[in-house]
């Protein structure tokens, strides 16, 4: 005999949630294709890039609690590489080139995590700075990089030997792709039973010792795949720009991410998505106006005003919002 299942309202609550939350998804996703046709592909595609970057660092800030000054290099390694490859060897095709930008910013990564996880704090924050530095004088110095002249004349190619990625439209797509897959990633680990150690670690990492989890294991690969992310949004914007340069290595570049993170909201999946598209669209709106050489100054005070006003971030303080309403 065949006997149903009593759902309890929790398990309802649960269920609406999850159905809200596919919804959510399939609608942005949705947004995304059109998108477009709407608004210029490039641009979109920067955002999307930013975005990609912006959720690497979260998920090492708003899940492991590590803050890192040197996340910039990672970002500059996978574009040097993927540019100096596309650009030396014409046979290769651009999805390789990225694969294997990516994979020298999860090394470096290893490296970095290896000398910094043992440390806490802003002694952890000053040791990934100090490291992202010595990598942004190397980019200066090294031949294949163009010094401060940077790396131009990246061929965008053929996905797969087949789409002809000089089309924006099609560009735009395969940036699309590389996005959701970075994301979708990057949710399954947070919702991982490894994600839910890495919150653990954050809230109280002397009691997760305690618990028998090795502490320093865990932060070495969320820093690694965090590292890998990052490579994998550099060498995607060099594939959208044509050109790789200090730019991305240097420290402004790490405080712009963290400025995206904490406007976003540290801690939420969407957060960086939101701060990425914000701090994009205010410097390219404000590079088009009278208040070009005040972007800087700008940026930084609708910082202050976002962190005064509400300090969860944009979508953090909507998730309470929202739970509040929908309890």
């Amino acid at each position: 005999m065949a006997t149903t299942q009593t759902l309890t309202p929790s398990m309802k609550r649960e269920r609406r949630a999850s159905l809200r939350r596919n919804v959510f998804y399939l609608v942005l996703i949705a947004i995304g294709l059109v998108a477009p046709f709407v608004a210029y592909p490039v641009f979109l595609m920067k955002v999307l890039c930013f975005a990609l970057f912006a959720c690497a660092f979260n998920l090492l800030l708003g899940y492991a609690g590590l803050l890192s000054f040197g996340h910039a290099a990672f970002l500059a390694t996978g574009g040097y590489v993927t540019g100096y490859l596309l650009a030396s060897y014409p046979a290769l095709t651009p999805e390789l080139g990225m694969l294997i930008g990516t994979a020298a910013a999860v090394v470096l990564g290893a490296i970095f995590g290896a000398l910094s996880i043992r440390r806490q704090g802003i002694y952890f924050a000053m040791v990934t700075l100090a490291l992202a530095q010595l990598v942004f004088f190397f980019y200066i110095q090294a031949p294949f990089t163009g010094g401060e002249d940077g790396l131009h004349g990246v061929p965008r190619g053929h996905l797969l030997g087949i789409v002809d990625l000089r089309s924006n439209l099609a560009m735009y797509y395969f940036v699309f792709a590389v996005f959701l897959f970075g994301f979708a990633l990057i949710q399954r680990t947070v919702h991982s039973p490894f994600g839910q150690v890495l919150k653990a670690i954050r809230e109280n990492e002397p009691r997760a010792v305690s618990l028998g989890y090795n502490v320093d294991a865990y932060k070495l690969v969320a820093f690694i795949l965090s590292a890998g992310l990052a490579g994998l949004a550099g060498s995607t914007k060099t594939v959208v720009f044509q050109l790789a340069s200090l730019t991305d290595a240097h420290w402004h570049m790490s405080g712009e991410v963290i400025l995206m993170t904490l406007l976003g909201g540290v801690g939420t999946l969407f957060g960086p998505v939101v701060g990425a598209g914000l701090v994009v669209s205010l410097q390219h709106l404000l590079a088009q106006s009278p208040l070009g050489n005040w972007v800087g100054p700008i940026l930084g005070v609708i910082f202050v005003i976002c962190v005064l006003s509400f300090r969860s971030g944009i979508v953090g303080e909507a998730m309470k919002m929202y739970r509040k309403n929908f309890k």
